[in-house]
């Protein structure tokens, strides 16, 4: 009867560390930085797009992983509500330095705004991070979808069914409270769904 019981338990954790490392925050970045870039203006776009996702994902990644080797912080989900308060102003600085290099050459104004929505973002998350850890996977894959919804139409808002997977992941893997996770969903939508649509 006790390996019955955990059995699932342990396939369940499994599935929810699949799950929060596939659709980690960079992975989301990523993906809508490109998709966005693709609808502002095609191929040229997209070549914004991954501009931007270089300075938004992957030297965020880079120097959470940095910081990983050295121990610290565990790891690249940088579970510790301290860690993230010097986490999150590096990772600001490698996005003002992207959103900087796309104004001062004439990106596309849905690229911007794309990139002003994750800076904003950002700013409420530190915010609220000194006092209380909120889910930036939360944030980040709900403010992704919402602006997908607002450049493409209404149907990507089917994405939300990954982002209550993400929430769900977290829940498991006892990395966030559900409160901390709906909190994060409500605030990366909010956030970048008004300061998208404001700037674009």
């Amino acid at each position: 009867m006790t390996s019955t019981t955990a059995t699932p338990t342990t396939a369940e954790s499994r599935i929810a560390r699949v799950l929060t490392d596939a659709l980690e925050p960079k992975n989301w970045i990523i993906a809508v930085t490109v998709l966005i870039g693709w609808h502002a203006g095609h191929f040229v776009g997209v070549g914004w797009g991954l501009l931007g996702a270089v300075f938004s994902g992957v030297i965020p990644i880079l120097f959470i992983k940095f910081g990983e080797r050295r121990g610290y912080w565990g790891d690249r989900h940088v579970r510790r509500r301290q860690d993230r308060l010097i986490v999150i102003p590096g990772i600001m600085a490698s996005v003002i330095i992207g959103m900087t290099l796309m104004i001062a050459f004439s990106a596309p104004q849905e690229m911007i705004a794309l990139i002003a929505a994750m800076l904003a973002t950002l700013v409420a998350i530190l915010a609220i991070t000194t006092a209380w850890k909120i889910s930036v996977h939360g944030a980040v894959s709900a403010g992704a979808v919402i602006m997908l919804a607002q450049a493409y139409g209404p149907w990507m808002l089917v994405g939300y069914v990954l982002v209550a997977l993400v929430g769900w992941s977290r829940i498991n893997l006892r990395d966030h409270t559900p409160a901390q996770v709906v909190a994060g969903t409500a605030l990366g939508t909010m956030v970048a769904a008004t300061t998208f649509a404001a700037l674009r």
